[in-house]
């Protein structure tokens, strides 16, 4: 059979992992596609002609993105010019709405078929974007139950696929096992504190976090702490944090292990983002704080972006807040270590937040990659591409 061209774009880790699993669901479909565009390190392990590192992509906050502009630009200018040339099948844009949402639209007005995964969150903030997904998207891939009735009522083609954690992520943690691989005793409470994956993220959450984390620590003696980091740079970042703000704070310091340090943990201390989710998988309650740069705060103030009632994902699958959220000049030692006390002091509210994320974690359970890859070749098929 000749080859099948499909070009796709993955600007971030969770993005990586989403492609990577679509790609070789597709492939056992489609055993002819050929996959390119822009890749990151499991996405290139699953076989596509990379033209561009994710890496190239990887920008977050107003400001950031404005400084980053004309390399952006660019870089979507070649991607372009190359696919206008070859138009390949199709364009399968993942995550990174900014980018690729331009990307889809211009590619569709050439008669490439586009798809669109995980859905841009125009159900919490500039939901003025859903003109443009009509625009740019034949179809859209959503990873939450309610994207696909939202878009649905606002005339974008859906279809919901699961979300690849609820999947991957045994509905019963394994506390004991954790605990074994930390070296924790699992007899005595826990505490999971996750400052983010970025640097920009962890200089700015990190020191509230580990002085709350110290202050617990204090008022309770048989307090353990995990404290894992994505990679060494932030991990950098966090002992520099823990010598200037905690350096009497007993903690056990890592790289990797966040989902471990979680299902270990009896609350986790966590930034707002996937964390919250991969939180709510392992039944835990937590304490969600986030802090973003005082102008890109200013910025969402001023024009009221934000438009959901919550903020950590968690809370929005549940439809209540299960999580405290202490955003921005909430996001203090002193809020912190209140919201902590107060989870660690009521073992009966801790149960019926398990309780809950189990039941939504039962709602969500379906095998993404499959589902999508059915979705994107039922597509295929009814262009009749194959």
């Amino acid at each position: 059979m000749p080859e099948l061209r499909i070009g796709i774009v993955a600007a971030e880790p969770s993005a990586d992992l989403l492609a990577a699993g679509l790609m070789q669901a597709l492939r056992e479909r489609l055993p002819e596609v050929h996959f390119e565009g822009v890749a990151g390190p499991l996405m290139r392990r699953s076989g596509i002609d990379a033209w561009e590192d994710m890496d190239s992509l990887s920008v977050m906050g107003l400001f950031e993105v404005l400084r980053h502009l004309p390399r952006l630009l660019r870089l979507r200018a070649r991607l372009l010019a190359r696919w206008r040339d070859t138009p390949p099948a199709a364009f399968i844009g993942v995550d990174a709405p900014d980018f690729n949402l331009t990307v889809e639209q211009r590619l569709r007005e050439h008669g490439v078929p586009t798809i669109h995964y995980v859905s841009p969150t125009v159900w919490a903030w500039r939901s003025g974007r859903v003109c443009k997904i009509r625009r740019a998207v034949d179809l859209l891939l959503a990873i939450f139950p309610f994207e696909k009735d939202y878009l649905q009522k606002r005339g974008v083609e859906s279809v919901y696929v699961g979300h690849p954690l609820a999947w991957e992520m045994p509905l019963e943690p394994d506390r004991e096992a954790a605990c074994q691989a930390l070296g924790v005793d699992g007899a005595l409470p826990v505490l999971a504190v996750l400052p983010g994956s970025r640097r920009g993220e962890v200089s700015r959450i990190a020191p509230p976090f580990i002085e709350a984390a110290s202050r617990l620590q204090g008022a309770r003696p048989t307090l353990q702490v995990v404290l894992p980091l994505v990679n060494e740079s932030t991990r950098e970042m966090a002992e520099k944090v823990l010598a200037e703000t905690a350096p009497g704070l007993r903690c056990h310091l890592s790289v990797g292990n966040a989902r471990t340090a979680m299902a270990a943990a009896d609350v986790v201390l966590v930034a707002s983002g996937t964390a919250t989710l991969e939180g709510m998988l392992c039944k835990r309650p937590m304490v969600v704080g986030y802090r973003v740069s005082a102008a890109t705060w200013r910025v969402a103030r001023l024009f009221r972006l934000l438009k959901v009632k919550h903020v950590a994902m968690a809370n929005l699958l549940a439809d209540e807040r299960l999580a405290p959220e202490l955003l921005q000049d909430e996001c203090t030692p002193d809020r912190l270590f209140e919201e902590l006390q107060r989870l660690f002091d009521d073992a009966s509210l801790r149960e019926r937040i398990g309780r809950r994320y189990h039941e939504i974690h039962a709602q969500m359970r379906m095998d993404t990659n499959r589902a999508a890859a059915a979705a994107v070749h039922d597509l295929l098929k009814e262009r009749g591409i194959v």
